[in-house]
C-alpha cells in the first residue's frame, strides 16, 4: 500500500484509480491472512502483543525502553523494532537486556504482517510474555495493517498539538488506547489535554487514555494496570506477573 497513492485521482502514473484500489485491497488482503497466522500463533504461545504507533518524535522508543526494563523482571519481553534505516532504536533495547529485532523498511511507510511474522522466529521464546511491535513513525500507513496485535496503542505526545486526533482519524479509530507522552512539558507549552481528549473520543469515542512521562515516569503504573486489564480480558496468566 502506498502512501503516496492518491484514491481520489483519476490516474496514479499510467495506472487507472480503480486499477490502483484493486492492487491496494489484494495487498491488505494477504496481509490480513499473515496478520491472522500470526495472532493464532502469538494465543498459542500466551503472548500479548501491543503495536505501538505515533508520528516521529513522540517519544515511542523512550517509552519503551522505560516499561520493557521495568517489565523484563516478571515475564519474558521482546521488542519488534520499524525504522526506514539504522538500527539505533533496537540498539536501546538490546543495551538494557531485552531482546529486539530491528527491522528496516527502506521506502517503506509501514510495517506488515509478513515481516513480524519473520522477525517474530528470530527472537528467542517469549512464552507467556508479552511483546512490543513499534511501528514506524507515520500516522496515516500503519493504521491500515494488521500485524495480528492484541491491540493498537497510538502515543501522542503533548507537543505535537491537540488536533491530531482530527487531522489523522484511521490511526485514532483504530487504536485501544492512546498514550498521551510528554505530560511533564504539558505546562510549559499550555497543552489542552482535555480538548486532545474531546477530539480523540470524537473519532473514537471507546478510546482509553493515559497520559505519561517517558522523563519521569509519570502515569507509568496506570499503564501496566492496563496492561494487566489486557491480560485479563484474554483469559490469560499474565496479569498476575504484572503487579
Amino acid at each position: 500500500m502506498d502512501c503516496g497513492a492518491d484514491p481520489a485521482g483519476l490516474k496514479i502514473g499510467s495506472m487507472s484509480s480503480e486499477r490502483a484500489i484493486q492492487i491496494e485491497r489484494d495487498i491488505l488482503g494477504k496481509n490480513n491472512r499473515i496478520a491472522a497466522d500470526n495472532r493464532a500463533r502469538f494465543l498459542t504461545d500466551d503472548l500479548l502483543v501491543f503495536n505501538l504507533v505515533s508520528s516521529p518524535g513522540a517519544g515511542k522508543t523512550s517509552l519503551l525502553v522505560r516499561a520493557v526494563s521495568e517489565l523484563k523482571g516478571s515475564r519474558p519481553v521482546g521488542v519488534i523494532e520499524g525504522d526506514q534505516q539504522t538500527s539505533n532504536d533496537a540498539d536501546r533495547i538490546r543495551a538494557i537486556g531485552v531482546p529486539a529485532i530491528q527491522i528496516n523498511t527502506g521506502k517503506g511507510c509501514h510495517l506488515d504482517a509478513a515481516m513480524v511474522r519473520e522477525a517474530y522466529h528470530r527472537l528467542p521464546p517469549l512464552k507467556g510474555g508479552i511483546l512490543f511491535i513499534e511501528n514506524v513513525g507515520n500516522l496515516v500507513c500503519p493504521a491500515a495493517f494488521d500485524l495480528g496485535e492484541a491491540s493498537k496503542i497510538v502515543v501522542f505526545s503533548t507537543t505535537d498539538g491537540e488536533d491530531k486526533p482530527l487531522k489523522y482519524p484511521d490511526m485514532f479509530a483504530a487504536s485501544s488506547l492512546m498514550l498521551i507522552n510528554k505530560i511533564d512539558l504539558a505546562p510549559v507549552i499550555d497543552f489542552d489535554l482535555a480538548q486532545t481528549i474531546e477530539y480523540a473520543r470524537r473519532v473514537n469515542p471507546n478510546i482509553e487514555v493515559l497520559t505519561v512521562s517517558a522523563r519521569t515516569g509519570e502515569g507509568f503504573a496506570a499503564l501496566y494496570a492496563w496492561i494487566r486489564k489486557q491480560a485479563a480480558y484474554r483469559r490469560r496468566p499474565v496479569q498476575d506477573t504484572l503487579r
